[in-house]
């Protein structure tokens, strides 16, 4: 699986999983550091947390290797690197005052269009 597909993988988790405006910039033309970003917020720190909880589980049961996770015990933040994918689950407060998607502007965007109500599955192009 390329590194695309895992970024758009990791995002149905985490709709799965209700968390909220789930943005996807890619970053392999901008920086060396990772391919994409996977971004969302959270209404409370317990859903920080069983947002991360979730994803690792889930990300580990499709054989993706977690290099490492920051934030977790504070939970307004919480940063896990996939390598060519890193996730930032944020509390709505915290992710305004750090407004990635501002500091990537360049960053291309890969849209959600639209929520299927029969598998409630989030869609990308």
């Amino acid at each position: 699986m390329d590194s695309k597909e895992k970024a758009l993988k990791t995002a149905e988790f985490l709709h799965d999983k209700k968390a909220q405006d789930i943005k996807i910039l890619e970053l392999k033309e901008l920086t060396i550091i990772t391919d994409y970003f996977v971004i969302c917020s959270a209404e409370s720190t317990t859903q920080v947390k069983a947002l991360a909880e979730y994803l690792q589980e889930t990300m580990q049961q499709e054989g993706y290797k977690l290099y490492g996770i920051e934030g977790f015990s504070h939970a307004h933040w919480v940063l896990m690197d996939y390598g060519d994918v890193i996730v930032h689950i944020f509390l709505e407060e915290t992710r305004r005052y750090y407004d990635l998607e501002r500091l990537w502007l360049d960053a291309p965007r890969i849209q959600i269009e639209k929520i299927t109500s029969d598998k409630s599955r989030a869609v990308y192009r």
